[in-house]
């Protein structure tokens, strides 16, 4: 039996299978071309959230599905009891690409976080046994398990799952005055996305950034950059902090680290080097051979086909199209715009547009409650951009008429 001939997937029989944990879209995704999905009927969907964000190189890309076969037909996994080549390369790219010390290879970004979390604390515990407070940034988001979750300052996530953990606590967003108010000389680590991409596609000021940092020096704790979801990429440099000229301590990655596959990664700078010793952090499958040659690939892929700087450009393309239709259409209130990292503020829920946009064959995404994201494949083209463009002037026409 092919695609074409096998039973339909329905969102009927999702709900009898499954946990209801996901507000899936009623599309039956058999293959991807490019930087489209194609459903079992046929139907082809221009992709604009690209597994949100995972997929950085669309559908079908040579060099990684390449490196994925070749490493799969040599070693698919062992323990990191060995000596594993594919990681020692990934390790020294990141390494080299971001001038820090160490790598520890996990499986996801929210990993990753709790990885960080419990390196923070190892590293404070030297300093002081009172140094264990971990703060975060309001609208952030960090991950589903329970310390990324403890982190994630969005009281829906956390209705039921209480007691959190203890000794954490959240910074208002931008606000340089609650900042100073709420670190001391107990803080180990404050964890920042540089550009939030739940919380709506913003970036933190500079104001807040100096702030940040003057204040690492007098108390001395961390800075923790979560770059799973703005990382590798996507914003027109590797990492969304180099956009800016305070550096974190540690780095999250994960995302489309892994060509698609589950990937997460530690990064952190000489501060840090030596906190994790023998036997005290672990992880079977973190750093998986396949994984890593497939990170591997595709961070070559972002480099040959020089994808960053077209994520720059073609961002700010996107943005200025974005910005005419914001004069067109009242219901836009803003647009913000990090490389291939947008989003539109609109006046009402987001997620209303999530289905009349599909219904003109592009997928996209809502977040913070007004705000459309947009996560394209970094391969994506000028001519794919004016489609969703078009898409989009077509939806919200429709609904002036309508009202």
């Amino acid at each position: 039996m092919n695609e074409t001939t096998a039973p339909a997937l329905t969102l009927e029989r999702e709900a009898e299978l499954f946990f209801h944990s996901y507000a899936r879209l009623p599309l039956d995704v058999v293959c991807g071309e490019g930087n489209y999905l194609v459903t079992r009927d046929g139907r082809k969907y221009l992709d604009m959230i690209a597994g949100i964000g995972v997929n950085a190189l669309g559908y079908g890309n040579a060099r990684v599905a390449s490196a994925i076969a070749e490493q799969a037909r040599k070693l698919i996994h062992a323990s990191n009891l060995f000596l594993l080549e594919p990681q020692f390369k990934l390790a020294e790219k990141l390494l080299a690409l971001t001038g820090f010390s160490k790598v520890f290879f996990c499986n996801s970004g929210a990993e990753a976080n709790e990885g960080a979390m419990k390196l923070a604390r190892k590293w404070a515990a030297r300093v002081s046994p009172e140094k264990r407070q971990l703060l975060s940034l309001t609208n952030g988001f960090h991950g589903r398990t329970y310390g990324a979750l403890t982190l994630t300052a969005k009281a829906k996530y956390h209705e039921g799952y209480e007691p959190l953990l203890p000794e954490t606590g959240y910074i208002d967003f931008n606000d340089p005055q609650d900042l100073e108010k709420k670190v001391s000389d107990k803080t180990a680590a404050v964890f920042v996305e540089y550009v939030q991409g739940e919380g709506g596609i913003c970036g933190l000021s500079q104001e807040f950034l100096e702030a940040l940092d003057a204040l690492r020096a007098k108390h001395n704790f961390l800075i923790v950059a979560d770059e799973v979801q703005a990382g590798v990429g996507r914003t027109g440099k590797f990492f969304s902090y180099q956009h800016f000229n305070v550096a974190p301590d540690v780095i999250c990655a994960a995302k489309p680290l892994g060509g698609g596959l589950p990937l997460g990664a530690i990064i952190g700078n000489e501060r840090v080097a030596d906190v994790f010793t023998k036997g005290v952090h672990g992880t079977t499958f973190g750093g998986n051979p396949v994984a890593c040659a497939a990170g591997l690939a595709l961070i070559e892929e972002l480099e040959a086909k020089d994808l960053m700087r077209r994520a720059a450009e073609l961002g700010a393309f996107f943005k200025a199209e974005l910005v005419r239709l914001m004069r067109k259409h009242i219901q836009i209130r803003a647009a913000r715009q990090y490389g291939l990292m947008i989003g539109v503020s609109t006046s009402r829920e987001a997620s209303y547009y999530v289905s009349k946009m599909l219904e003109k064959g592009v997928i996209i995404n809502a977040t913070n409650g007004n705000v459309i994201r947009l996560l394209p494949p970094l391969t994506i083209t000028e001519s794919e951009i004016l489609q969703v463009v078009a898409a989009l002037d077509e939806v919200f026409s429709a609904e002036w008429r309508s009202t």
